[in-house]
C-alpha cells in the first residue's frame, strides 16, 4: 500500500512513465540507499526521471516532502536516505546527462523536458525558435503593458495565468481575441504566422513559470511587514493558542530558510530542510476516536474513513473496522486543523507578514 502510493503520487508529480510506455528502470547510480530509492520510486519509474533533474537538497526534499503531504507513507529515516541520495547523486550544479550528442553548430539539441511530457493530450508544444521570434513580437507589441515575462503589470494581465492564453493552442484563442482589437487605442494587426510564434512564446513562459523551469528558485519571499506579522500571529490568526515565540518558535528563523519557514506556516504537516540539511520531523498525526453504541472506545491512525465504512490501527497496531450508524461516534483528532482552517481565511499579505515575522526569531 505504501510504495503504491508513493509511486501514484510520483506519477503525478513528476512524469507518468508508465503512461509513455517506458520499461521502469533498475539502473540508478551507486550511491547510499539507492535500494530504499529504488524500492519506493524505480516500480514505476526509469532512470530517466532522475537524471532529468538537478536540485539542491532543499528543493529535493520538498519534492519528496510534498508527495508525503498527498498521502505517502514513508518513514523519517526512508525520507532521509531517499532525499539523502537524490541530493549525493543528482545534485543542482552539475549537468544533467541527457544522452544526446551535440549538433553540428555546438549547440545541444533541446532535451524534452519534464513539463513536455505532462498536461493535457493537446498541450502545445513549444518550438524554442518560433518562441524566440515570438519574443520580438512581444518586446514591440506587449512588453509594456504586461512586463517582461509575461506577469502582468499595472497596465496589463498576468498572461502566465490567463485562461485565454492557457487555452490557446497554436494560437487559436490569442488570434481571434487580437483581432478583435486589441489593446482599444492601438490594436495590434498580426499575421498568422506572427500570432503562432506568440503563441509559442506566451507558452514557453508558463512552462517556464512551473516548477521544472529556470525560475523554480524560491524568489526573496521576505516581502511581508513583521510587526503586521506579529499583530496577525498573536490576534487574527490565533496562532498563540498552539505556539510561543518564546518557546517552540524560539530561534525558529535560524533553523530554517524563509522558503522553508513559510512551508512550515503554511503546510506544517509536510517536512521540510533545515538550514543544517536534516529534515524536520513528524511528531503528530492525525487520529480519530471511535465509540460505540455499547460505550467502548478506541483511538488510533485511521487507514480509511469514508461515509459508510472507517477503520483504523491503535497504537499496538492492532486493527479495528466499524460500519458507520447513527450510534457509532467518531472523532477526528487532527493536530494541523488550526493550519487547515487558515488557508480559507488567510491572504497572500498575512502569509507574507508572519514569515516576515519569524524570520525576526533569529
Amino acid at each position: 500500500m505504501r510504495l503504491t502510493s508513493l509511486c501514484l503520487l510520483l506519477t503525478a508529480s513528476l512524469m507518468p512513465l508508465v503512461a509513455l510506455g517506458q520499461a521502469p528502470g533498475s539502473q540508478l547510480p551507486e550511491g547510499a540507499h539507492r535500494e530504499t530509492v529504488q524500492r519506493a520510486c524505480s516500480g514505476c519509474h526509469t532512470v530517466q526521471m532522475f537524471t532529468g533533474r538537478r536540485m539542491t537538497r532543499q528543493q529535493w526534499g520538498t519534492t519528496v516532502s510534498s508527495m508525503i503531504g498527498r498521502g505517502a507513507k514513508i518513514t523519517d529515516d526512508e525520507f532521509d536516505q531517499i532525499v539523502g541520495y537524490l541530493t549525493t547523486t543528482f545534485p543542482l550544479n552539475e549537468e544533467a546527462s541527457s544522452g544526446t550528442a551535440p549538433s553540428k553548430e555546438g549547440k545541444p539539441p533541446r532535451r524534452p523536458g519534464l513539463m513536455d511530457q505532462v498536461g493535457s493530450s493537446d498541450k502545445q508544444v513549444v518550438d524554442p525558435d518560433a518562441a524566440a521570434l515570438g519574443k520580438t513580437i512581444y518586446i514591440a507589441q506587449c512588453i509594456t503593458c504586461h512586463g517582461t515575462h509575461a506577469r502582468g503589470g499595472s497596465r496589463g494581465t498576468d498572461l502566465v495565468r490567463s485562461v485565454l492564453v492557457l487555452h490557446d493552442r497554436y494560437g487559436s484563442t490569442v488570434g481571434p481575441y487580437l483581432t478583435q482589437g486589441h489593446p482599444k487605442a492601438n490594436p495590434v494587426t498580426l499575421t498568422k504566422e506572427q500570432v503562432v510564434n506568440l503563441s509559442h512564446f506566451l507558452h514557453q513562459q508558463i512552462g517556464d513559470t512551473l516548477r521544472s523551469g529556470p525560475y523554480n528558485h524560491p524568489l526573496n519571499i521576505l516581502v511581508g511587514d513583521a510587526k503586521a506579522g506579529k499583530l496577525y500571529f498573536e490576534g487574527a490568526g490565533g496562532c498563540t493558542r498552539c505556539h510561543s515565540a518564546t518557546g517552540d518558535m524560539a530561534h525558529i528563523a535560524s533553523k530554517y530558510e524563509p522558503a522553508a519557514l513559510q512551508q512550515r506556516v503554511v503546510f506544517p504537516e509536510n517536512r521540510a530542510i533545515t538550514k543544517q540539511g536534516t529534515a524536520s520531523r513528524q511528531h503528530s498525526v492525525t487520529t480519530v476516536t471511535v465509540t460505540t453504541s455499547s460505550g467502548a472506545t478506541v483511538t488510533g491512525e485511521p487507514s480509511n474513513i469514508d461515509d459508510f465504512n472507517i477503520s483504523l490501527r491503535d497504537a499496538t497496531g492492532q486493527y479495528f473496522s466499524f460500519t458507520r450508524s447513527p450510534d457509532l461516534k467518531v472523532e477526528k483528532n487532527n493536530p494541523y486543523a488550526g493550519h487547515q482552517a487558515l488557508l480559507d481565511t488567510y491572504t497572500d499579505k498575512d502569509i507574507h507578514d508572519v514569515v516576515a515575522y519569524l524570520e525576526t526569531l533569529q
